[in-house]
């Protein structure tokens, strides 16, 4: 496939991404499982764990570019330990009292640059990645604090477990979906990861954007 038609699907699928969260900009950043509401059990606490990673699309899009990441790179299934490790910190953090200074900007951020480094196939060494993951991951997993802030240890413990586990879930998922995909399809996994990677990078640009309030 040649550079210029490659090109052109990466910026549709980065056109698709930013149309996406455009039509969700409202609603954007509201995506606190258990409709808000501090859990209090352990079961409360996992599936809130659960749910956060998913129902935020800014946290979904990026460990899916997580997986797609780590694809490439040696000890695939380990790389995104980085990331999920850090999240725990981040969460711990924001339980602790500490604030991380523009959380929302760095979160939003962090989904477009790895989506731009994986349109654009900017490789990076293992060392490179690991540390972007777990900067980033910090930053994701204080925002995954707020819904736990002030609840029992119980629910926190449960909470930490859910997060990490459907997050290494949805990670490992993307890693999958390309290599059956790319069997199928005959497609090589380099196109197929910049297409994934434009629509996250137009995911994170868009959420940038909604930020500012011009949305």
């Amino acid at each position: 496939m040649n550079t210029y038609l490659m090109s052109r699907r990466c910026g549709w699928a980065a056109l698709a991404g930013f149309a996406l969260i455009l039509l969700a900009a409202p609603d954007a950043q509201a995506h606190h499982p258990m409709g808000g509401a501090t859990p209090t059990t352990f079961w409360h606490g996992l599936l809130s764990g659960f749910g956060h990673p998913v129902i935020g699309l800014d946290h979904f899009a990026f460990v899916i570019a997580v997986g797609l990441a780590s694809l490439a790179l040696p000890g695939r299934f380990v790389m995104p330990a980085a990331f999920l490790v850090a999240t725990a910190a981040g969460t711990l953090i924001h339980l602790g009292g500490t604030t991380l200074p523009v959380a929302e900007f760095v979160i939003a951020g962090s989904v477009a640059v790895l989506g731009l480094l994986l349109a654009m196939q900017i490789a990076l060494p293992v060392w490179g990645y690991a540390a972007f993951f777990a900067v980033a991951g910090l930053f994701h997993g204080y925002a995954y604090g707020e819904a736990v802030f002030g609840a029992e240890a119980t629910p926190v413990v449960a909470y930490l477990i859910g997060f990490v586990a459907i997050q290494y879930a949805v990670s490992v998922g993307a890693m999958e979906a390309v290599r059956a995909l790319a069997r199928r399809d005959g497609v090589s996994q380099p196109v197929l990861v910049r297409v994934a990677g434009g629509v996250v990078a137009g995911i994170g640009i868009a959420i940038l954007y909604a930020s500012t309030g011009l949305a």
